[in-house]
């Protein structure tokens, strides 16, 4: 085996891809991580724990506008946006050093540079030190993630309009913040700035924010937004774009002409597939560009693997670590597989959306029978100690009793949602919350009342 021969190649250091070379490197395996640029991947640099690090800073921001009510006088309250993006950089350089530490102690080698395949599990990369080498592997895994979409829309792209990463960064207050897209990063980024004292504005094509959720959920975080003062508009159309992004844009759409300071674009991803000479090694793409993989996560190619969302896995971190899972397990023999996963999703709004299982429109879909049971957030009396009693659980139950799917709108839903995705991972019927001793007084207290407002068979 030559210095640039491994046993294992990995080519991006998100979640799945690094755990898997820490693991391989740990049971003596020759492995190499290429990274273009993020050590660790996205999460910790750009996108998952940044954007909560930030939405906390907002948090803070409401309690503190809001301190009266709960006794506390504080005088006049301003944001100071260079503390809050300085805060946030502070723990993504711990996260890169915590990182760094990993690959150290695991043995497995970490090369900075940009990678095109060009064979069969042969990688050639542009060294971010400077000049180029090829490096080659028994076994090549994918692991190169998407990146936002900015969408064919005329003017967009001169506005250069801010992604997520951008938006990040600003360490001044956007005056008026337009955000294109009424997804969990729109939502959630919009209601940080709102709160931070920018005037938000949110454009959504479809007829509600959170498409993919039930109408009543949907409904309910919209309501909670419009309360803090954000502008929603729904069915919209953009027809062209005008201006500039940090000093003046327009945009024109089927509902007419919005005009602000800064323009951010949460309106999906594209995966990173495009022009890296995937089709040389013989990996196959969809009509979307995203990875061809089976439920094992085997690409078209021999001996190759894909994770993570360019593999069309869904767009989170624990996803993408459950697909390391999958490759590690079966490397080692096994037969572990994607295949009807229990996938759970949190929105780190205020208040939270947890969900995990069939939504009721999902459930319909499929011609699933299901009993349905709602208990608004007030029902739970934790949520009146801290004066947030927006929202409800919702459980929905099929006719073996067995829970199907679950969502919350309230404060810390996905920690209440991991109880529920507990039950249902374990098979046990909705009796066994409804009956459980909960400790008063928590959130996860309200399982009880809400399963027991289940409908007899």
């Amino acid at each position: 085996m030559s210095s640039n021969s491994y046993d294992v190649l990995i080519i991006g250091s998100g979640e799945g891809g690094k755990f898997l070379a820490w693991h391989l490197g740990r049971s003596g395996k020759k492995v190499a991580v290429i990274e273009r640029k993020l050590i660790g991947g996205s999460c910790p640099n750009t996108n998952c724990l940044p954007s909560k690090n930030e939405i906390w800073s907002a948090k803070v921001a409401d309690l503190t506008h809001h301190a009266e009510a709960f006794g506390s006088i504080t005088g006049a309250v301003a944001t100071d946006m260079r503390k809050v993006v300085a805060r946030k950089r502070e723990m993504v350089d711990g996260l890169i050093k915590m990182h760094l530490e990993f690959y150290k102690d695991s043995g497995a080698e970490l090369i900075m540079g940009e990678a095109r395949v060009v064979a069969p599990r042969t990688v050639e990369v542009k060294l971010n030190d400077g000049g180029n080498a090829t490096f080659s592997g028994d076994k090549l895994v994918i692991n190169i993630g998407t990146h936002a979409s900015i969408p064919n829309i005329p003017g967009l792209v001169a506005a250069k309009p801010m992604t997520n990463i951008e938006l990040l960064e600003l360490e001044y207050l956007p005056r008026h913040l337009i955000v294109f897209g009424g997804g969990y990063v729109g939502l959630e980024l919009a209601q940080s700035f709102r709160r931070f004292g920018s005037q938000v504005t949110i454009l959504e094509a479809s007829p509600q924010i959170a498409a993919q959720e039930d109408p009543d959920v949907a409904a309910e975080i919209a309501d909670a937004l419009r309360a803090e003062g954000i502008a929603i508009e729904t069915g919209v159309t953009i027809t062209n774009v005008e201006g500039r992004s940090g000093t003046n844009v327009i945009v024109m759409t089927s509902g007419g002409r919005f005009e602000g300071t800064d323009l951010l674009v949460a309106a999906g991803r594209t995966p990173n597939t495009n022009a890296i000479g995937l089709d040389s090694a013989g990996v196959e793409l969809d009509a979307r560009g995203y990875i061809v993989v089976n439920d094992r996560l085997e690409t078209t190619a021999p001996d190759t693997w894909a994770i993570g969302e360019c593999a069309g896995s869904q767009q989170f971190t624990h996803v993408s670590f459950d697909d390391f899972r999958i490759i590690r397990d079966n490397l080692a023999g096994g037969s572990r597989s994607k295949k009807d996963r229990l996938v759970p999703y949190c929105m780190f709004t205020d208040p939270q959306l947890g969900r995990v299982g069939l939504s009721e429109k999902q459930a319909k879909a499929k011609g699933i029978n299901v009993r349905i049971a709602k208990l608004p957030m007030a029902g739970v009396l934790r949520s009146r100690t801290i004066s947030e009693t927006r929202g409800f659980m919702k459980a929905l139950v099929g006719d073996d009793d067995r829970i199907v799917g679950f969502a919350m709108v309230g404060p810390e839903a996905g920690e209440v949602m991991a109880v529920v995705q507990t039950a249902m991972l374990a098979g046990l019927p909705y009796t066994a919350l409804r009956d459980a001793i909960i400790a008063h007084p928590t959130m996860a207290e309200g399982l009880g009342p809400l399963f027991t407002r289940v409908p007899a068979r």
